[in-house]
């Protein structure tokens, strides 16, 4: 079946405001492609009608203005095999320090000093290739925590559940929630990280996911399977726990996600518009401040913190709430926010 594509290129100057515009529209058929080599970038959106792609395109245009949309607006119809290849024009090999995410189409041509790790990847249309910056701010989170346990300031251990029939899993295992194309799982298990697990709702992203482990060669260290918040972290934990999706998701999953994180793990959530950051923040620890101290059989009353004070757009802030500490960090329109949770050493803090 053709699918209708429209598409319109945005000035450099206005993307930032453009691309969070875009996100607060929450509809999932638009995305923002930007090629940072050539600095220029576009929103596009993939419809099954040009009807449907017109009426979506009127509904955005109220919501950025007229100025925002300064490229002439074009749609065309594309074949089935071009909608499944049209995303490798946007997606470029990127790096951070010697570990690199490379398109695996590049695999014959890309060159790498000695030494370097390399994560090979092909999205399809799965969200996740490291070129939209919430991504690259989970990407980041994911090297600290691994540069974290290989100096061995953070240790493994071990989980003995009571319930026979719970799996034991062992520290640092690592949860790719919302895994997209799979690329922070596959990443985690490239590094040497394990075991890892991810899920998705869309049975693409997980199909996506499955064929990129097969590329880098660590299929029997992951495992991709569907799912949402709730099913996906049932009777799980693990040391490193990332999530980077909708701030709406991660909010509803909010208890799930931070119940999910083992002692001195870290709870990576990314996808957040940096304007919502400090309120969202500010949600987050109240419920992982809850999470930590009403166990079953044990109450304990805590002072609730109510400071949202703005965070500095290029530094990090570190505050302690009742046995987790937060670590965030802004890159353009976008933020994290890192969660670490009691027991994990001053010294592996990023």
């Amino acid at each position: 079946m053709a699918i209708v594509e429209c598409k319109f290129e945005v000035a450099p100057e206005t993307a930032e405001v453009l691309e969070e515009q875009v996100a607060l529209l929450a509809d999932a058929r638009w995305i923002v492609w930007e090629d940072r080599i050539a600095s220029r970038m576009w929103v596009a959106g993939y419809f099954n009608s040009r009807r449907e792609a017109k009426e979506a395109c009127h509904r955005l245009a109220t919501v950025v203005g007229p100025e925002g949309m300064t490229g002439e607006t074009e749609y065309r119809e594309l074949a089935a095999g071009d909608w499944a290849e049209s995303y490798k024009a946007h997606f470029k090999a990127w790096r951070i320090g010697h570990r690199h995410w490379v398109p695996e189409w590049e695999r014959g041509t890309c060159r790498v000093a000695p030494g370097d790790e390399i994560v090979w990847l092909d999205p399809g249309m799965a969200f996740g290739t490291g070129n939209h910056e919430s991504t690259r701010l989970c990407c980041e989170r994911l090297v600290e925590y691994v540069d974290a346990c290989r100096s061995k300031t953070l240790r493994p251990r071990r989980r003995h559940s009571r319930r026979t029939t719970r799996v034991a899993h062992y520290y640092p295992g690592v949860i790719d929630a919302g895994c997209g194309s799979g690329i922070l799982g596959i990443s985690a298990a490239r590094f040497g990280l394990g075991p890892v697990v991810g899920f998705d709702n869309d049975p693409i992203a997980v199909r996506v996911s499955r064929e990129n482990a097969l590329l880098n060669q660590v299929a029997n260290r992951t495992g991709f399977f569907e799912g949402d918040l709730s099913t996906g972290l049932a009777d799980r934990q693990a040391g490193l726990v990332l999530a980077n999706i909708r701030t709406d998701v991660l909010r509803q999953g909010a208890r799930a996600l931070v119940g999910a994180v083992a002692p001195g793990g870290w709870l990576a959530l990314s996808g957040i518009l940096a304007n919502e950051l400090n309120d969202f923040r500010a949600d987050f620890l109240a419920v992982a401040e809850g999470a930590a101290v009403i166990q079953p059989g044990k109450r304990k009353s805590v002072k609730r913190s109510g400071s949202r004070q703005a965070t500095s757009a290029r530094c990090e802030k570190i505050r302690a709430v009742t046995g987790w500490k937060t670590v965030s960090r802004r890159l353009g329109e976008w933020a994290d926010l890192l969660l670490i949770r009691s027991g994990c050493s001053e010294d592996a803090l990023p």
